[in-house]
């Protein structure tokens, strides 16, 4: 299993870049940035800079979007970047919450994210695409160019169209028996299209807080600087639930319940510890879709996960113990995923 590392683009933009150096020489595969630059700094100039200064990090958007640039402007970043540093790119991307709300947008339909994901990819790599009727090509581009597309996914349609289209499939939850049920959407869905169920990579990306011990003091510490996370997935769910309804057979209960009390959501907190928006998100949500606690019961649920057909677990580390958590997953979690035989 790839183990991958999640960072926010806040200034100073060095702490970033020393962050991620610290995460390869940790032994994480990845380096992934949220990307809403109204509330962060830009990630494309910062991943210039990651990747200039490490050797095998591969770097991208957990997630970018259809709407805040042209797709033509979002594959060139890509392969610019590629041409750069070889192939150490991947584009995640979904309809877009934070960055497209908080500039006063709607996230984008499926069916334009559809588009988005082909023209991106197809431009990326230097074949022609059709961006708003117009078919083009990135002349520059040269032979052997590839850039994975991971869709970000939580609703029966759009994990349809991530095992339609996607070459990989993003979860930002670790709850196994959610996560489960969402991997078998998206494999039945790369079936039914013709496709190699197992060809999709999937990763789930989700808060890890490393704890010295699991005394009660140290997981309610953990707890309240990752409740954050419920919040944010809350905003998907409401989604859901607007569309499909409160009980709805489409959406499992075990994701939906937990927002009823959720009572609105100003994005001047989203993705922080502490963001007063998030007190309705209870512990037992906090311990399902995050990972908590000492190296050994991260290991358990990331061999869970792995069993169900996880291939990379993403560390969202915006919390009080960033580095410390790149070094206890170097120390001790890589290692025992890493020669752990795949289920």
């Amino acid at each position: 299993m790839d183990i991958g590392l999640v960072l926010q683009t806040d200034p100073p933009a060095q702490l970033l870049i020393e962050r991620m150096k610290r995460a390869e020489r940790a032994g994480f595969s990845h380096g992934w940035t949220f990307d809403s630059c109204v509330l962060w700094q830009e990630p494309f100039v910062l991943y210039s800079r990651i990747l200039a200064e490490t050797e095998r990090l591969t770097v991208g958007p957990m997630v970018t979007n259809p709407g805040t640039r042209t797709w033509e402007v979002t594959a060139s970043l890509f392969a610019t970047l590629n041409d750069l540093y070889g192939n150490r790119t991947v584009c995640g991307i979904g309809r877009g919450d934070s960055a497209m709300r908080v500039a006063g947008r709607r996230p984008a339909t499926l069916a334009r994210l559809g588009e988005a994901m082909h023209a991106i990819k197809e431009l990326a790599e230097g074949r022609e695409a059709e961006v708003d009727a117009t078919t083009m090509r990135l002349p520059w581009v040269r032979p052997g160019a590839s850039l994975p597309v991971w869709m970000a996914a939580y609703g029966p349609k759009a994990l349809a169209l991530a095992g339609r289209q996607a070459d990989g499939f993003i979860l930002q939850l670790a709850d196994p028996y959610l996560t489960e049920w969402m991997v078998k959407a998206v494999r039945t869905a790369a079936a039914e299209a013709g496709r190699d169920p197992g060809s999709v990579t999937v990763c789930v990306a989700a808060p890890a807080y490393v704890t010295a011990d699991d005394s009660p003091a140290a997981l309610a510490h953990a707890r309240e600087q990752c409740r954050w996370f419920g919040g944010m997935v809350g905003n998907h769910v409401a989604d859901l639930v607007a569309r499909y309804g409160e009980h709805s057979a489409m959406v499992p209960e075990a994701l939906t319940a937990y927002i009823k009390e959720r009572h609105g959501y100003d994005y001047s907190h989203h993705g922080r510890a502490g963001n007063p928006d998030t007190a309705f998100v209870p512990d037992g949500i906090v311990d399902r879709f995050c990972l908590i606690g000492p190296p050994e019961a991260q290991i358990a649920r990331l061999e869970q996960l792995r069993s169900l057909g996880v291939d990379q677990f993403a560390v969202y580390a915006m919390h009080d113990a960033v580095e410390s958590t790149i070094d206890a997953y170097g120390a001790a979690v890589i290692p025992a995923v890493a020669s752990a035989a795949p289920a």
